[in-house]
């Protein structure tokens, strides 16, 4: 657990909040358009329009991005100042919301018939691995803070 004299300073969870908006919303539309999107289309073509890219729907996915990266940043950082910004903990912060976010999406959606096993395979991964990521994002901010 960390003191207030040793905390870092608010300056690194702001850096720390910048660098995972940018860097989940860069993933996220990345693995919407490689994977997500071309696999529902082709796994559900009876569902009319799934998957689809339009301006309601970008904006919706604008305000999903917003709330998973307050979410991520915050609850790592919480995490992370409380048991100590090691690399360990980092890793199971970014598995907590990992499986806290997407598990239960992605779980949901498969057990409604709206996504296939290929596409949950696929897709949880690359979700994993982009909230390791952005834990490890805030872990870099907070040690890098306490160090100014």
């Amino acid at each position: 657990m960390t003191s207030l004299a040793t905390s870092p300073p608010k300056r690194a969870f702001w850096l720390a909040l910048l660098l995972n908006f940018l860097w989940i919303n860069a993933s996220e539309v990345f693995r919407y358009f490689a994977f997500v999107m071309p696999l529902m289309r082709s796994s559900l073509p009876q569902v009319q329009d799934v998957a689809p890219m339009n301006l309601p729907v970008f904006m919706i996915w604008g305000v999903w991005d917003t709330v998973l990266v307050f979410a991520t940043t915050g609850l790592s950082w919480l995490l992370l100042e409380r048991f100590g910004p090691t690399l360990r903990n980092a890793i199971y912060a970014g598995s907590a919301i990992w499986a806290t976010v997407f598990i239960i999406l992605w779980l949901g959606l498969w057990n409604m018939n709206l996504a296939t096993t290929q596409v949950v395979l696929t897709a949880l991964p690359l979700a994993w691995l982009e909230m390791l990521i952005a834990a490890l994002i805030v872990r870099w901010a907070m040690v890098r803070g306490c160090l100014d």
